[in-house]
Parts: C-alpha cells; sequence; structure tokens
C-alpha cells in the first residue's frame, strides 16, 4: 500500500559566514494513516522537517531530498503556485503558538471562512456553515459568539481549537501538528488532544505529532522518531519505548 508521505534523505541547509549549516540531516520515513510522533530537544530540527515537508522554508535555505511525495506524487521543488494549492487542501500545519498563526484584526470566522473557501468552490453562506459545523467539533460551546470574535478576546486554549478547527475545514489527507499544546496548562492541554485525535481518527488522515515532550508522544502517537542534531536516531512503536537502544532516548 502507497503511504500516505514518503519521505527520504530530506535536508535543510542554510548558508553562514562559517560555511554551511545542516539543520536537517537525512531525514528518511513513510506516513500512513496513523499517528506518528517526531521527538526531540530544541534544534534538533523537527519542526524544520515540518515547515521543508510543507515548502515553508525559504531562501537562502534550501530543502534537497531523494524522495518527498504525497500518494505516490513527488511535491518537491512543486512552483509556488501549485504547492499553495497543496498547503491546506492536502496537508495542513497548525503552529505552535495561535497568537503568532491568527489574524489580530480579522474576526475568527472570516479567517476560517477564507481557508475554507480557498480550498472549496463553496459559496459564502456555505463556508459560514462549515466555519460553525468546525468550531462546534473542537468543542467550543458558543460558535456563534466565537464566529464574531477577535483571537485576543478568546483565550489561548481556545485560540489553539480555532486554529485546528481552520486547519480541518477544508478536509486534509495529513495534519502536522508542532506543539500544538506547548502553551497551553495541563487541563486545557488534555483537552486539545482528545479533539485531536478525535478528529484524526474520525477522517482517517495521517498525523505528525511534533514535541519535545517524550512522555506525552508515548501516549498519544502509535510510533515515535526520535531526533538530535538533524537526524533521526531511532524510531519505534511507542509501545517498544521501554526497549529504546540508543543513548539519547534512554
Amino acid at each position: 500500500m502507497t503511504p500516505l508521505l514518503s519521505v527520504r534523505n530530506l535536508r535543510v541547509t542554510f548558508p553562514t559566514r562559517s560555511g554551511s549549516f545542516d539543520a536537517v540531516r537525512g531525514v528518511s520515513f513513510d506516513l500512513g494513516r496513523e499517528r506518528l510522533g517526531v521527538v526531540g530537544e530544541s534544534g534538533s530540527g523537527k519542526s524544520m522537517t515540518g515547515r521543508a515537508i510543507l515548502g515553508l522554508v525559504r531562501p537562502p535555505g534550501r530543502v534537497t531530498a531523494d524522495r518527498l511525495d504525497l500518494d505516490g506524487q513527488p511535491i518537491l521543488n512543486l512552483p509556488p503556485r501549485q504547492m499553495r494549492k497543496l498547503r491546506g487542501a492536502r496537508i495542513s500545519m497548525v503552529m505552535q503558538d495561535p497568537k503568532f498563526s491568527l489574524n489580530p484584526v480579522m474576526p475568527i470566522g472570516h479567517q476560517i471562512i477564507e481557508a475554507y473557501r480557498l480550498h472549496t468552490r463553496s459559496n459564502r453562506f456555505d463556508a459560514r456553515e462549515k466555519a460553525l459545523e468546525m468550531l462546534r467539533a473542537v468543542q467550543i460551546r458558543d460558535p456563534e459568539r466565537v464566529f464574531d470574535a477577535y483571537p485576543h478576546e478568546v483565550s489561548g486554549g481556545m485560540g489553539q481549537r480555532v486554529m485546528i478547527a481552520m486547519m480541518l475545514a477544508p478536509d486534509p489527507d495529513i495534519l502536522i501538528a508542532d506543539e500544538p499544546t506547548s502553551a497551553l496548562d495541563v487541563s486545557v492541554r488534555n483537552e486539545v488532544l482528545r479533539i485531536i485525535d478525535k478528529l484524526v481518527g474520525e477522517r482517517g488522515m495521517g498525523l505528525i505529532f511534533i514535541s519535545h515532550d517524550l512522555r506525552l508522544v508515548s501516549s498519544f502517537c502509535d510510533r515515535v522518531l526520535v531526533m538530535y542534531a538533524g537526524r533521526i536516531v531511532e524510531e519505534l512503536a511507542t509501545a517498544d519505548l521501554s526497549k529504546a537502544t540508543h543513548p539519547y532516548t534512554r
């Protein structure tokens, strides 16, 4: 069976005064309809891997790979217009902090509508209904009020739910969640994780869950990639984490 995403020898390189710096060094993995955890310390290259997959690494950064395929189709170095069609429609990414991802001068509902209509041919009425449906799906109790609210009028946890609603509205095949709960307290974090888990399971999506918290990844994901210094140093099922052999994982 063809994996949803196939990555081989992915590299992300930046020029510096002292020569080239490899932020990602030969990363390879396949993603099916599963929850894949990517875990490592700050600077290990896990977030840069997600950005490279989505084509979000800007010059002078350079992305190369032997293969970067979505459903068997190469997506590396696609023209910007084609990549924009894939982003959101086929692969979505929830960033770390909603404060920096939501437009502060635009009502929340309008932002979800804009993201949805960008990838569908729906009219504004249908898009509004879809936005309200997604706000309900992420368990926001008063979706009409939140629809008309501005980002500064909602809490961090609710802002993160809004981001999840926005990214899942176009029904993508893959969701990349980049530390989506790091700015939240424990009770809100668990609630957001339950929502992601439920929506990913119901829709049969592939999830790449990026985190520095190995304990969290082990309880939430099916499989884990452990990254250190831009490389994957170990890959194993989360049920087998106690059998890890690499010193860094241990």
